[in-house]
């Protein structure tokens, strides 16, 4: 099999909240993630559309991994598991 990634995945377990205006909050859990995105475990949600531009959060027990959310795009989706792509930030435009 041709393997196109170009990050490796570690596996893991965290817990993810991924929030957009359109739906609200959804809960799913990182089963992999790697320095391109993630591969979450979505149950009791509906996944949103591929090319959906999400706001994402790490948490661990004791609190969150990362303070701001950070942008990830639903890249595909196969039954509950999506795979989420970090979004590059837009660039700081000062007017």
């Amino acid at each position: 099999m041709d393997e196109r990634r170009r990050f490796e995945r570690r596996p893991t377990s965290i817990r993810v909240e991924i929030t957009h205006p359109a739906f609200g909050a959804i809960i799913g859990f990182a089963r992999d993630i790697s320095d391109g995105g993630a591969s979450v475990l979505i149950e009791h949600y509906q996944v949103p559309p591929v090319g959906t531009v999400v706001d994402v959060c790490f948490k661990k027990v004791v609190g969150p991994i990362n303070d701001e959310p950070v942008k990830m795009t639903i890249m595909h989706h196969h039954r509950n598991v999506a795979g989420l792509m970090f979004t590059p930030s837009a660039p700081f435009n000062p007017g």
